[in-house]
């Protein structure tokens, strides 16, 4: 059985990339109407094909929101409070039909007593052409364990799509 990785377990250069995940008309919609952002470069065509897209295009923050759902296990972590995002850039459009993932990697570590540390991740929202359409960086505070251990462990990461992928930065 996995557990949610501690404080302690995590390390500056530590990435991940998330699952994919295609970016539907209905999720572009659903997010209209949760927000009441009916631009119509969003839900138009025939107004998004005479844009400089020329066709509709997801809202930005429907990325940013998808970055922090798919890193939300990617790693899975003892996560006490999210803090904030900073620097968030939107480079290229998501189309409708766009598969993106995410690549996150551990930036910077702080120590915040003996319960918890601040964690700075340098998030990459990359679409199937291997573009970076969205970046910037999330702060979270994350629990430290409570159990004793032998130096860091880590969980094991299986060959199920499902599982994050961890690489050692070189």
């Amino acid at each position: 059985m996995h557990h949610p990785l501690s404080f302690e377990q995590l390390e500056v250069g530590d990435t991940w990339t998330t699952r994919a995940r295609t970016v539907t008309e209905a999720d572009v919609v659903n997010f209209a109407g949760m927000t009441g952002d009916f631009d119509p470069l969003h839900v138009d065509h025939e107004f998004a094909a005479q844009s400089p897209f020329r066709k509709p295009i997801a809202h930005g923050l429907l990325g940013l929101s998808l970055a922090a759902g798919l890193c939300s296990n990617s790693p899975w972590v003892r996560t006490d409070v999210f803090l904030g995002i900073y620097d968030w850039k939107f480079l290229k459009p998501i189309f409708i039909g766009d598969t993106v993932h995410v690549v996150n990697e551990i930036v910077q570590l702080e120590q915040k007593g003996r319960c918890r540390g601040h964690v700075h991740w340098k998030r990459q929202l990359v679409n199937q052409r291997d573009e970076v359409v969205q970046e910037g960086s999330f702060e979270t505070l994350v629990a430290a364990s409570n159990l004793k251990t032998n130096g860091r462990q880590r969980p094991q990461v299986n060959g199920n799509t499902q599982q994050p992928v961890l690489r050692r930065a070189a």
